[in-house]
């Protein structure tokens, strides 16, 4: 991590925090691959409640990252295969490479484990300029399947992220 005499927390979003959240950008050549903060809460609003978690990465009072989780969605629309997982992650450009991406993973594992999954689940568009390196990375492993041209990962939570 950047910051010696802090950790990075994860805080809802929420008035006080909406512009500092909003305002995350990933790398430019990155932009292609993940969905921007805005569009994310706007997904989040649209489903159930319950089904998106989405949170604020903040180190001591710096935010550095967006992530948003997903909660027993309906994975094939028909009720009989329901996952969670990582939906969105966002590290601000200038504070990659520091740790916070594994936190907001190992965050994530933490809440799908405290509600009883076995399983957490990841898409990542494919290709050299991807972030299929750093799940394969946490120990995800891809399963044969795509979801909307992305490719997804599994990782069995009752291992340890490596």
């Amino acid at each position: 991590m950047t910051s010696t005499t802090s950790a990075p927390r994860l805080e809802k979003i929420t008035p006080g925090n909406f512009e500092a959240a909003t305002g995350i950008r990933v790398r430019p050549d990155q932009e292609h691959a993940v969905s921007p903060v805005m569009q994310s809460l706007a997904e989040a609003y649209v489903h159930p409640a319950g089904v998106a978690w989405p949170r604020l990465i903040v180190d001591a009072d710096r935010p550095v990252g967006f992530l948003m989780a997903f909660f027993d969605i309906d994975w094939r629309g028909d009720g009989t295969v329901l996952r969670s997982g990582l939906w969105r992650l966002n590290i601000a450009a200038g504070e990659q490479g520091h740790g916070y991406g594994r936190f907001a993973v190992e965050s994530v594992a933490t809440e799908i484990r405290r509600r009883g999954g076995k399983q957490m689940y990841v898409t990542w568009h494919p290709g050299p300029d991807g972030p299929e390196g750093f799940y394969l990375g946490l120990g995800f492993r891809t399963n044969g399947e795509t979801s909307g041209g992305q490719t997804v990962g599994v990782l069995e939570l009752d291992l340890e992220i490596d």
